[in-house]
């Protein structure tokens, strides 16, 4: 008896461990199949990721979707936040290894990566180059693919979006051809792909425009947000010294979207010594981490937050910077993980002479709708109508909200209706939003908008006929 009752014991062991882990696997296999974005709001349950490597990874990828039924959605750094890199069922290609820089060409100020490359990348490329780029986020952590799908803009008041520094790409097409797109070849899909979210095709390399890394000269201003424009218009647009600026406008309750501060950088004389070419990490990441943290919870520390800011930027006033260096930031300290609350980021452009009454609506609805407020920042855009999803129709400001939020389906939807009338303010402004964040705007507003919306969804049906390439974002408007 006793023995089998061993048996019968070592049986119940051997049962059990086996069921926990066939149910471990399962849920391993569930939440590797489960994806998101860094927002965490919409997520799907895709079919397969595939880990991009190589051409024929892509190519094999097309042929099995095609076989199977199955979407292809492509995936970068995960950072845009409205479903653009995955679709219900799809096969996502994530492309982060596929990320080599091909050829730095120093003579023409060109370099050529593969579309997985991160902006991080393409400096140790052409940093020992004195090469620099010309237009790329406020980031260097996205992708390259992400940043033309996305068309995104820079800090310099004398460049447009990225589509203005692309020379050309490849495209790899949903039956697995591939593609030599410019403006002189392809110059439908040259100016449909950039800025169209992923949807024509998988961009393989591309041929990006560079400048020179120069040496600047910090210069931080204070000021009331009514005198922005005028300084704007005085020492940046006209000023050919000014070479990369940034406002911040004031989350902090004593302050509230009514101070800000520029900073700008200078160009200077001043020679690039081995000292200022050295590639430097992003500074005083904890103390951002910590004040974030705080801010999140509490109104004070928006107070104590934004008079710490405006001293640590008066420490480094007149600090000489390179430009690789000034456009390095990874905005480490901005990441955050809450399983009831995200971080979102929102982006409206205002033309310049509609920038106060568009702070002053503003204020207005973010103190109405409650809402939580940690950052915002404004960017200089000059006009620019390249892509045919163009979001700077006129020389513009970009005004970007960082916001703290609960992720409950109810608090969504007041967010979503909050963003609507924020999307609604800056239509009466004569301005646009950007489409790389959540999905709140209606059909209607996008259309406003992007006067051009029925026009992009012809070239995506031309193009795409069978629409291998989709994702949640642009399902949500067209299904």
């Amino acid at each position: 008896m006793k023995h089998r009752g061993f048996i019968t014991a070592v049986v119940l062991i051997c049962y059990a461990a086996l069921f926990v882990t066939s149910l471990s696997l399962y849920i391993s296999e569930g939440e590797r199949r489960m994806q998101s974005d860094v927002g965490g709001v919409l997520s799907a349950q895709v079919y397969e990721v595939i880990q991009v490597s190589s051409i024929q990874d892509i190519r094999d990828a097309l042929t099995k979707a095609k076989k199977l039924g199955k979407k292809i959605s492509v995936s970068g750094a995960s950072h845009s936040q409205g479903g653009h890199s995955f679709y219900e069922d799809a096969i996502v290609l994530d492309m982060r290894r596929f990320n080599r820089v091909l050829e730095v060409d120093a003579m023409h100020k060109r370099v050529r990566v593969q579309s997985g490359a991160t902006w991080l990348d393409i400096h140790e490329a052409i940093n020992p180059r004195q090469l620099a780029v010309r237009i790329m986020q406020s980031s260097a952590i996205f992708t390259v693919g992400g940043s033309l799908s996305a068309n995104a803009h820079g800090r310099d008041p004398s460049e447009g979006t990225i589509i203005e520094s692309v020379e050309s790409f490849r495209l790899m097409m949903a039956d697995g051809s591939i593609i030599d797109v410019s403006r002189e070849k392809s110059p439908e899909l040259f100016h449909s792909v950039i800025g169209g979210y992923g949807l024509f095709g998988v961009i393989l390399d591309v041929d990006i425009n560079l400048t020179d890394n120069e040496v600047y000269e910090q210069d931080i201003t204070v000021m009331n947000y009514q005198d922005y424009p005028k300084y704007v218009e005085e020492h940046i647009v006209s000023n050919p010294e000014s070479a990369l600026s940034i406002g911040r406008l004031s989350t902090a309750p004593e302050r509230y979207l009514s101070e800000m501060y520029a900073l700008t950088m200078k160009r200077t004389n001043e020679p690039l010594t081995e000292a200022l070419t050295k590639l430097e990490d992003e500074r005083f990441v904890e103390t951002g981490k910590l004040m974030f943290g705080l801010a999140r919870k509490w109104d004070q520390a928006k107070n104590w937050s934004w008079k710490l800011q405006k001293r640590l930027y008066r420490y480094e006033d007149k600090k000489l910077v390179s430009r690789n260096n000034a456009m390095r930031n990874d905005i480490e300290f901005t990441k955050y993980r809450d399983p009831q609350k995200t971080d979102l980021l929102q982006e409206y452009y205002v033309p310049i002479e509609r920038f106060v009454p568009f702070v002053d609506g503003l204020r207005e609805i973010l103190q109405e709708e409650n809402l939580n407020v940690l950052n915002i920042t404004v960017r200089y855009v000059p006009k620019s109508h390249e892509s045919v999803l163009s979001y700077a129709k006129k020389e513009s400001f970009s005004i970007v909200l960082l916001i703290n939020h609960k992720k409950t389906p109810s608090e969504l939807n007041k967010l979503a209706l909050a963003t609507r009338k924020m999307v609604d303010l800056s239509l009466e402004q004569g301005g646009s939003f950007y489409l790389t964040y959540q999905n709140f705007p209606t059909l209607e507003q996008i259309k406003r908008a992007y006067p051009n919306w029925d026009k992009f969804v012809q070239f995506k049906q031309k193009w795409d006929p069978e629409e291998r390439f989709m994702n949640e974002w642009y399902a949500r408007y067209t299904r």
